[in-house]
């Protein structure tokens, strides 16, 4: 009898699964308690469920004992790896890197865009049928610096280059040489960080990125610069934050927050300079035929033994794979 693959898009609705696994719908339901398919023992494979919160994500795993395969729909993984203790060893955690990239570099180029040009006081000023004109900054001619350039990173240095924009400095966790220049390591941020208008900040949560923009990468911007998040709101000192833009010295467009959802009341909806959005990078028209794109390839690699992409980690060993 063939092993179970638990998937958070109706299988018939994928065209091109392959044969050797027994394909079972599940997403958790609107309320995270919808019933398990089958025996969570029988699953090999499991798609991670889409734009639901970390316990739904991780309800199944601890009953997953013959657990092979776990196969995120997102760039990151951190509500998986916060997790692993319940997962058994040798399970392969891949990512969904191909999925993503263009969607969440649009938003990112929007939030920027939107931030500098002033476009949420024109939406309040329409609102209150004000003719409300000025002076605003533009994209172009302004330094950029990218926080992790991975592949969503370099997503966004594709769509900035049309907007002319004076230079683009790319930052990851170690150096490389890319075909458009080099990528500094993140011990580089002191030194370049007083330098840019504009930093979009694209880093997985992880260990070492947790509170990474904190109060001393705050106060080593420029005064008058953009922070733009498209990361994880953790990655972000929020009380940090809260103190520079509530001083007027930088502005902030936030894909991404700490707390997230961020609940009513909180100082961060209403501070001066700060625009909100609610973690749409990565749900759009784009993502589903993309994953499922993703799905068919990398269920076809499993099945026929097949080295998998975008691996992140295998369970019970010490070796990662990270941005």
């Amino acid at each position: 009898m063939s092993a179970d693959a638990w998937l958070p898009i109706p299988p018939q609705e994928i065209t091109g699964l392959p044969d050797g696994l027994n394909y079972r719908f599940w997403d958790g339901g609107e309320d995270g308690t919808q019933e398990f398919p089958g025996d969570p023992a029988d699953c090999a494979v499991y798609v991670v469920p889409y734009l639901k919160r970390q316990p739904v994500k991780a309800r199944p795993l601890e009953h997953m004992r013959n657990l092979r395969l776990i196969q995120t729909l997102t760039a990151g993984v951190d509500d998986i790896t916060a997790v692993l203790p319940s997962v058994v060893p040798g399970v392969t955690l891949c990512n969904a890197r191909g999925v993503h990239e263009a969607s969440t570099a649009e938003l990112a180029l929007t939030l920027t865009l939107a931030s500098l040009r002033g476009v949420p006081g024109f939406v309040r000023a329409q609102d209150q049928e004000r003719w409300q004109s000025g002076f605003h900054p533009a994209l172009a001619d302004r330094s950029v610096l990218i926080v992790g350039y991975g592949a969503i990173g370099a997503a966004i240095e594709d769509r900035l280059v049309p907007f002319e924009v004076a230079r683009v400095v790319r930052v990851a966790r170690s150096a490389r040489t890319t075909a458009r220049g080099p990528v500094h390591p993140i011990t580089d941020l002191p030194r370049l960080l007083p330098e840019a208008d504009v930093v979009l900040v694209v880093t997985p949560l992880t260990d070492a990125t947790r509170g990474l923009v904190d109060a001393g990468f705050l106060a080593r911007m420029k005064d008058g610069a953009l922070l733009v998040n498209v990361a994880r709101g953790a990655v972000v000192d929020t009380e940090a934050l809260l103190a520079e833009v509530e001083h007027g010295r930088i502005t902030a467009a936030l894909d991404v927050v700490d707390p997230e959802p961020l609940p009513p009341g909180h100082p961060l909806w209403h501070a001066p300079g700060v625009l909100i959005s609610p973690h749409v990078g990565g749900p759009t028209s784009a993502f589903l035929p993309r994953a499922k794109r993703l799905l068919v390839g990398q269920l076809h690699r499993f099945v026929n033994r097949q080295p998998l992409d975008h691996v992140i980690l295998v369970t019970g060993t010490t070796g990662r794979e990270m941005r």
